[in-house]
């Protein structure tokens, strides 16, 4: 069988979108399932790159077309698609997919939505992030109520929406979207693992012996970094000379900021790889350290957990499904830095009750099994294809599907 991707979003671009999206994709290609990728154009992307991790050897294909695309300019990481209606229904109607999968809301989204529609192909949207919480962090609060009629109004139209959380698909049932179905929380506990950790990699970033607070994700203003640093800051003064460090793993617009606020021993590491040096940066830190509450799942929050570190964080969204104080972690209040600080202060001077939450997480993680989610997701689209009725496909140019 074959499907489509639509994303304005991917690698090697990182974020919680592109990074599930290319884990279904290769798992989608390890159950036989043909793909195709349309996305943005990135400059110097290799088709390596863009394949995606791990994607076993077989006889089903990937392939990516990449539309142009132009820097945001508040945040050039991000890449905006050109839109090109044409490009995109020639790439469908050459691929002739079963199904489309729209895993963004925006150029390339919309467009395939438009034209499956038009070709009676069934679509499956995704709902990764939570727009109207994130104009209220821009600073743009006033459209938050257009832009949440626009998004009810693109995934009503597909025949079921994908969110990672019940917090978030209640959230889609509030705002009249019946099929939304909870899908995408799940961890490669093999890739994230305790396992990777690594005297080697602290003592080349001098952490030595000091217990080592971790943040990994975008610096942008929805992530309310500030927080974690001015946490940091806090704990430092308490604590004696060395006794604690803070590691940031990221890029975005708040970096210079958050530079400029931390203190002179913090970290910043900017990007990394997620195949080699996350996996072991994550184990060779001591905890993990996160305060967005927009989060529809949090994966950084998994991954933590997963590669066994305490987690301090606030139980808002789709982190609050996984984060149980005092087994995996440590609740704390929305940007409450005095809080998070007391907290940081309790892992460094309890090493017992440390030891208790880094068990807990790694628990934790354990149920979240990510093969068990690709095989829900392979039945999600087999339902979706039987249930559209593949004879009623008469538009020309694309075959009939049995």
């Amino acid at each position: 069988m074959r499907i489509l991707y639509c994303t304005d979003t991917y690698l090697p671009q990182i974020n919680g979108v592109s990074i599930v999206t290319a884990l279904s994709v290769a798992g989608l290609r390890d159950r036989g399932w043909e793909v195709r990728i349309i996305g943005p154009a990135y400059p110097g992307a290799t088709e390596d790159v863009r394949r995606g991790p791990a994607a076993p050897a077989g006889p089903a294909v990937i392939s990516y077309r990449g539309l142009r695309s132009l820097p945001l300019p508040i945040y050039t990481d991000i890449r905006i698609t050109v839109p090109n209606a044409r490009a995109v229904e020639r790439e469908i109607r050459d691929f002739q997919p079963d199904i489309v999968h729209c895993a963004t809301e925006f150029v390339i989204g919309q467009l395939a939505m438009r034209v499956a529609h038009r070709l009676g192909i069934p679509v499956v949207t995704s709902y990764h992030t939570n727009f109207g919480q994130y104009a209220a962090a821009y600073g743009m609060g006033v459209i938050r109520a257009a832009v949440e009629r626009y998004l009810r109004a693109f995934h009503d139209r597909a025949v079921a929406t994908l969110t990672p959380s019940d917090v978030s698909r209640q959230h889609l049932l509030g705002m009249g979207i019946a099929h939304a179905q909870r899908w995408g929380c799940g961890v490669d506990s093999t890739r994230f693992n305790p396992q990777h950790r690594s005297t080697v990699l602290r003592e080349s970033l001098g952490l030595g012996t000091a217990f080592t607070i971790l943040y990994v994700g975008r610096l942008a203003p929805e992530k309310q970094v500030e927080t974690v640093v001015r946490s940091y800051a806090a704990a430092r003064r308490v604590l004696p000379p060395g006794a604690i460090r803070l590691v940031i793993a990221g890029t975005g617009p708040r970096e210079e900021a958050l530079r400029q606020l931390a203190p002179t021993d913090t970290l910043f590491l900017g990007h990394l790889d997620r195949e080699r040096g996350l996996p072991a940066l994550y184990a060779s830190a001591d905890a993990f350290a996160f305060a967005s509450c927009t989060e529809t799942l949090g994966l950084v929050v998994l991954e933590a957990m997963a590669s066994g570190l305490p987690v301090i964080a606030t139980p808002a969204g789709g982190v609050a499904e996984h984060l149980v104080d005092g087994v995996n972690g440590i609740a704390v209040a929305p940007n409450d830095a005095v809080s998070m600080a007391a907290a940081m202060v309790r892992l460094v001077r309890a090493p017992a009750q440390r030891r208790t939450l880094q068990t807990g997480a790694v628990r934790t993680a354990a149920l979240l099994d990510w093969s068990d989610e690709l095989n829900r997701l392979d039945a999600v689209y087999r339902r979706a294809v039987a249930g559209a009725g593949a004879a009623d496909r008469t538009m020309p140019g694309l075959r009939r599907v049995s």
